[in-house]
């Protein structure tokens, strides 16, 4: 845990160190359902504790530091590359989201060597007059963080419901978190796609979970995904960029 600590955030010092390590630790532990293992199908992780796990170190570290500190790019890449997994898993009404937020988190992999974190980002941004600007890093990273709320939106929806399909979890979940910054266009393709959805059943199977296992990690991922969201936020609002967009 403290190499993870110190590659996810840039911020340097020795008793910040020390702490953060003893802090992310525990929160890491007190922080996961259970005995804290996820699904192991085949020997590895399933795709969905696979998420649940790099979410939850993101959150840790980022409880531990008060939301002070700058993350690591490549971690966040990292991180945000298992949510690509779960839009695969939804089929194809999902594909217009699993493709515009791949796009998106693989524009933020390309910067990893020019900016090593999120603030160094918006920064440059900002020098640059092109905050808001289509194709600015800036704007995927917004697009990117929309991307997590909508798997966590999804999740509280899934729990929340018996219903064998997926349809109003859905349809519901796209509606609150994404539809508002998308055109007529991608609205209406997003709504006819919702009838392709997998059953909850068929869902499952695709992430090799069982009921019990799915709802332990769905809730897991949900519970890691505040703090992250919280923290991309931030960013924007300390420096009076709007969330609006």
């Amino acid at each position: 845990m403290a190499l993870k600590l110190r590659s996810l955030f840039s911020r340097s010092g020795g008793s910040f160190k020390e702490k953060s390590e003893k802090l992310v630790k525990s929160s890491r532990m007190s922080g996961r359902e259970g005995d804290g293992v996820g699904t192991v199908v085949g020997g590895k992780l399933t795709p969905l504790s696979a998420m649940a796990d790099a979410f939850e170190d993101l959150s840790a570290t980022l409880n531990a530091a008060g939301f002070n500190g700058d993350l690591d790019l490549k971690s966040f890449c990292d991180a945000c590359s298992h949510v690509s997994i779960l839009f695969g898993c939804l089929g194809a009404a999902f594909k217009f989201a699993e493709f515009e937020y791949c796009s998106k988190v693989n524009g933020l992999k390309g910067a990893i060597n020019t900016h090593l974190t999120l603030c160094k980002i918006i920064d440059d941004d900002i020098k640059q007059d092109k905050v808001k600007t289509k194709g600015s890093l800036t704007r995927q990273l917004r697009r990117v963080r929309q991307g997590i709320d909508l798997i966590a939106t999804l999740f509280q929806n899934f729990l929340k419901s018996d219903d064998p399909s997926l349809k109003e979890a859905a349809t519901s979940a796209y509606a609150q978190t994404c539809a508002p910054y998308h055109t007529w266009a991608v609205r209406t393709a997003a709504s006819a796609g919702m009838y392709a959805l997998p059953t909850r059943e068929q869902l499952l199977v695709k992430m090799n979970e069982t009921q019990e296992s799915a709802e332990r990690e769905m809730r897991r991922f949900i519970k890691a995904s505040v703090p992250v969201i919280a923290y991309i936020d931030k960013l924007y609002t300390v420096r009076n960029i709007s969330l609006d967009w």
